[in-house]
């Protein structure tokens, strides 16, 4: 994290230890929640893997991954928001354009809760918002082994942890509780008014 500078992700407080809005009725997480993240996945995050991060945002979670993936490794950063994923290119590109000219980020406008199968499988997926249920379609596109941190509940919320072993089952963990933002779709997102 002290690789990727936040003031190049957030307008206002980047340093503070909160959540804080991006437009878009988006928000960045606090850098509390990006590094639990990135130590529940660092595992997964070695020189050469590929990593899937769902609503990427400000770009900034991606940049770290892509960081800790290194020149052979690839992270694709997928939001549904056109105007979020021109603003984590422009972001990237202040203090890491070699990331998006080497292809170590690849960054993409989607629908995050159906993956990104372009480019899968991945070592690891990271979501940054909370899924209603077990988001079996990500799981579907992670390698074994594999590991998937995501938010997942409506009104109770927790970070689950997904392993998927060599065998191809899943063993799940309920690790935090927590309050995301819902993963949703574009039109509920931008009439929430963040």
């Amino acid at each position: 994290m002290k690789a990727v500078d936040r003031r190049d992700y957030s307008r206002q407080y980047p340093y503070e230890d909160s959540p804080q809005s991006i437009g878009y009725g988006a928000t960045i997480s606090a850098p509390h929640m990006h590094a639990y993240a990135l130590e529940n996945l660092q595992g997964y995050l070695k020189p050469g893997m590929r990593a899937l991060d769902v609503g990427s945002g400000s770009g900034y979670l991606t940049a770290c991954m892509a960081k800790m993936v290194g020149k052979e490794g690839r992270v694709v950063g997928i939001d549904h928001i056109d105007g979020l994923v021109e603003a984590s290119i422009r972001n990237v590109s202040k203090n890491d354009k070699e990331l998006l000219d080497n292809g170590n980020i690849k960054l993409v406008v989607g629908d995050g809760r159906e993956g990104y199968v372009e480019d899968a499988p991945y070592d690891c997926i990271h979501v940054g918002a909370a899924a209603a249920g077990r988001p079996e379609k990500l799981l579907s596109q992670l390698k074994a082994p594999g590991r998937l941190f995501a938010p997942v509940g409506e009104s109770q919320q927790s970070i689950m942890v997904y392993d998927k072993k060599e065998d191809g089952t899943i063993a799940e963990k309920k690790w935090l509780s927590v309050m995301y933002v819902p993963l949703t779709d574009p039109e509920f997102q931008l009439t929430r008014g963040l």
